[in-house]
Order: structure tokens, then sequence, then C-alpha cells
């Protein structure tokens, strides 16, 4: 079969997550209560966040800022997926693979970006609680936010360019759900020398200077918290980041999953099993640690419909 550049009219194929006919209603049901979840609790936490001002702090503008990250990261992936099992009709466009692949790149790193400036304000603010009102200005918190988006537009979109110089056969099969962006490379026609030593470096600015970012945080803080005379004092301290804790673990640790499942076996199904628990299941795990570990956000949900209801009055 020859190579070709694609342009639209030689689609590839997306294995999904099984074949079995007998399963599809099941998947089909579970991935879209998890994708209404997800999108139901972060819409909540980010109108909690902007309708309560006792939450206009740094801290919940990031909190609101990853939840709307969250929501984009999964509609990058799960309605196309589901769209699959329904109809079982497993080809997407060539413009709409990649498109898949930008966006997901995006809203992956903007994630990894986000958990680090939110452990940066944890210990700013455990660290140094004096100048934290002067440290983490609104300005500042926005420009930290405005920096990330524009540094993951333009390496995203190098790997775009990159992606569209390759050939592929036409009808080419990705075994996986969605098209990420080393699987879209290993079934690539043509050298990918280029496109590997740009994933690779995008891995290192997306991936390991923020977990290093993190690292040094915490690590900041525990040197901090160790330096407090009681128990009770470490307690509260450590609780005003224990929930960015949480995510932390949960989204780096479902992506060395990943990582570990494709180094230890070849088995396409478990790396997939292991993507849908970071694209997937952490998404919507975000605002459930954000709210049932915080009693600031609780109230802020308690007294949301009461705002609502004022609002719509108003109309």
């Amino acid at each position: 079969m020859t190579a070709q550049n694609h342009t639209g009219e030689s689609p590839f194929l997306l294995l999904g997550l099984s074949d079995d006919p007998q399963l599809q209603p099941l998947l089909f049901g579970i991935f879209l209560s998890m994708y209404l979840i997800t999108m139901l609790g972060n819409l909540l936490i980010i109108l909690a966040v902007t309708s309560d001002p006792h939450l206009h702090t740094p801290m919940y503008f990031f909190v609101s800022n990853l939840s709307f990250v969250d929501i984009c990261f999964t509609s990058t992936t799960i309605p196309k997926m589901l769209v699959i099992i329904q109809t079982q009709r497993k080809d997407i466009s060539y413009p709409e693979c990649l498109t898949q692949v930008y966006f997901f790149m995006i809203f992956g790193g903007m994630e990894n970006f986000l958990l680090t400036v939110m452990a940066y304000d944890c210990f700013v603010a455990i660290c140094h609680p004096l100048n934290y009102p002067l440290i983490m200005n609104p300005h500042f918190c926005g420009l930290l936010v405005l920096v990330s988006w524009l540094l993951i537009f333009c390496i995203s979109l190098i790997h775009v360019v990159l992606i569209r110089k390759l050939t592929f056969s036409p009808g080419t099969t990705i075994p996986h759900f969605f098209c990420e962006l080393a699987q879209v490379l290993q079934v690539a026609s043509s050298d990918t020398f280029l496109s590997d030593i740009w994933m690779y470096l995008a891995f290192v600015l997306f991936c390991v200077f923020p977990a290093l970012g993190i690292f040094f945080s915490y690590h900041q803080i525990i040197s901090s918290l160790m330096k407090l005379p009681n128990t009770a004092s470490k307690h509260k301290a450590f609780s005003t980041c224990g929930s960015h804790l949480c995510v932390v673990s949960l989204f780096y640790g479902t992506g060395l999953g990943v990582y570990l499942s494709s180094a230890v076996s070849s088995s396409a199904h478990r790396s997939k099993v292991a993507s849908v628990m970071y694209t997937v299941v952490t998404p919507m795990l975000n605002p459930f640690i954000y709210s049932l570990r915080n009693q600031d956000v609780m109230g802020a949900l308690g007294r949301l419909p009461g705002r609502v209801v004022s609002c719509l009055d108003g109309l």
C-alpha cells in the first residue's frame, strides 16, 4: 500500500476500547455518565468561584481555571469516543485527528502548568504568608495563566506542523480511542525523527519541569512545616494545600501508570485502560476533591442556588 499525505479523503481508523458488541451499550452508558458528571461538577466549581466574593482569591482563581481546562480536556476525546461506540464507525478524518492531537496537547499541558502554579501558590501562602498578598496579586496571577496558555499554544502548534509533513498509508489504524500523539507518530509511514525529538522536548517542558516545580514547592513547604512549634499549626497549614496534593497525586499517578503500562507491556488494551484514568477519571474526580475537602467551596455551592434565583428574578 502506497504511503501518501492525507487530505481528508482517507481517514484514520480508531480501534476504540473494545470490539465486543455486547460491551458497547455498557461502555456508552458508563462514559456518557462520567462525561456528564465531569461537565456538571466542573461547571459548578466555576460558577461557585465566580459568583461568591469569598472565593475571589488566587487559589480559587486557579481552581476555576483548572475546572475549565478539565472540561475542555475531557471534551477533546470523550464525545468522539461516544460517537464511535454508538455508531460503530471508527473512522476519523485527518484534519479531525490533527485537531484532536493539538487540543489534547494544549489542555493536557495546561493541566500540568496549572498544577505547578497552584503548588507555587501554596508555597508562597505557607512559606511567605506576610508577603502573600503582595506576591500573588491579581495581575501576577493573570499573567501566570496567560503566559502558560501562550507557551502551550506555540509548542502544540509546532507539533501539528511537524505531523503535517509526515505521510500515512490510507486507512491507517490507530490502536487507541483517540488520536494520541505518540500513537499517531508510530503509525506514520515516513521518518518521524524531528517529531520524536520535539515530542521529547515537549514532554520535558510539559511534564518534567512542572513535576520538578511541584516537588521543589512541596519540599520547601514540608521544610517550613517542620519548623512550626506544634502539631495543630502544622495541620492547619498543610490543610491549605491538601486538596491540591490529592489532585497532583491522582494526575501524575495515572500519567505514570500510562507510561509504565506502555513500557512494561506491549498490550494496547492496558495502555488504553491506563489512558482512561487520566483523560476521564481524573477530571471527573477533581471537583469532588476540591469541594468535599473544602468548607469554603461547599458553602459557596450551597449559596449558589440562591444567587441563581436572584439573578433570574433580576431579569
